[in-house]
């Protein structure tokens, strides 16, 4: 394994790292807006929206923290590798990588959670046209 192997991860990782922000974001956003909305809804529907809401922020804090991770363990194993311990660079870049899939396999679940959160809002939205 030479030196260039873990490298060619870092634009990947860099990628998932702003996507995973940009889904943090966009969950601080809908809160806030939850928050501040003054329309009439059902106590039970914003209870729902509030519980899917916690889920997906402990999942984003999670992948975030696995794709944090991931990046730091691919820089340890180009470290190692530069330093010629071969068999500790590999042994770091594979972490790297089961961080890395872990983290994509917590960034699926906060998909669907979201998913189920926009169904819920339809939901709502269907409720109250039909009235």
């Amino acid at each position: 394994m030479t030196l260039t192997t873990p490298a060619l991860l870092f634009p990947a990782i860099s990628l998932l790292l702003l996507a995973y922000t940009n889904r943090f974001l966009t969950l601080a956003q809908l809160i806030r807006k939850l928050a501040d909305e003054e329309r009439n809804q059902h106590h039970e529907i914003k209870t729902r929206q509030i519980h899917l809401l916690r889920q997906r922020i402990g999942l984003t804090k999670t992948m975030q923290v696995a794709g944090v991770l991931s990046f730091l363990l691919c820089t340890l194993s180009m470290f190692a590798l530069f330093l010629q311990l071969t068999l500790v660079g590999m042994v770091l870049f594979g972490a790297s990588l089961l961080s890395l899939s872990l983290s994509l396999v917590y960034s699926l679940w906060e998909v669907t959670i979201s998913t189920n959160a926009l169904n819920v809002q339809l939901q709502d939205i269907e409720d109250n046209a039909g009235r």
